[in-house]
């Protein structure tokens, strides 16, 4: 059995709560339906994912502005008021992170992020959350233009780190991306919470 020397973490619904609706129940209340309508109107998965592969954000929305001019005010929110999208960290996963990085060293396994962001908007929050500097390096998808499950972006992370797939575990929320990471070899933990998380690293015999 190979040993694994590299632990990936996944950010965004693993390590961090992000999610539009905290921004925009500010708009519409407390009718989430609304809130839904709005952003499949706009197509914002689509916009979301081009800024995450490296999009520059004042573009994305002057164009969706130019596109969907009487939601201008909510579209220009997106930029101005990012991080209001941010409830915070998942506590009781940064507090596992913790272990892991306290083991690490003595464990002979590194810390590594690969996250689905855009480079602008990751580069304003990090220096406000300590555990970021707990990883030996991060990839993130917009300073790369190349986007979780796209293989090309594990492959960066696997040269950047100097491992194969096969020395990594991946935890993910993502089984899209979950399942692109398996045909590269690498072990993985499909996050669905903290609990089940720290379940699944200890069977592996990563953390007590």
């Amino acid at each position: 059995m190979i040993k694994l020397t590299a632990i990936v973490f996944d950010f965004g619904g693993v390590l961090m709560d992000w999610n539009p609706h905290y921004l925009y129940r500010q708009f519409f209340g407390a009718e989430p339906e609304k809130i839904d309508h709005f952003l499949q109107e706009i197509h914002f998965s689509d916009w979301n994912r081009q800024w995450d592969q490296g999009y520059p954000f004042s573009e994305g929305i002057a164009k969706l502005i130019n596109d969907f001019p009487a939601y201008q005010e909510l579209i220009r929110a997106y930029d101005e008021r990012w991080e209001e999208t941010l409830a915070g960290p998942i506590q009781p996963s940064v507090d596992i992170l913790r272990e892991l990085k306290e083991r690490s060293s003595t464990a002979g396994f590194s810390l590594y992020g690969l996250t689905n962001w855009s480079a602008e908007k990751f580069a304003s929050i990090r220096h406000r959350y300590e555990f970021f500097d707990w990883f030996e390096a991060i990839v993130v998808s917009g300073e790369e233009k190349l986007i979780k499950p796209d293989p090309r972006i594990f492959q960066v992370l696997l040269q950047k780190i100097g491992r194969a797939g096969a020395d990594c575990l991946f935890v993910d929320d993502s089984s899209t991306n979950i399942a692109a990471a398996e045909d590269l070899g690498f072990d993985t933990i499909l996050f669905q919470s903290p609990n089940q998380l720290r379940l699944e690293l200890s069977q592996r015999g990563l953390i007590k």
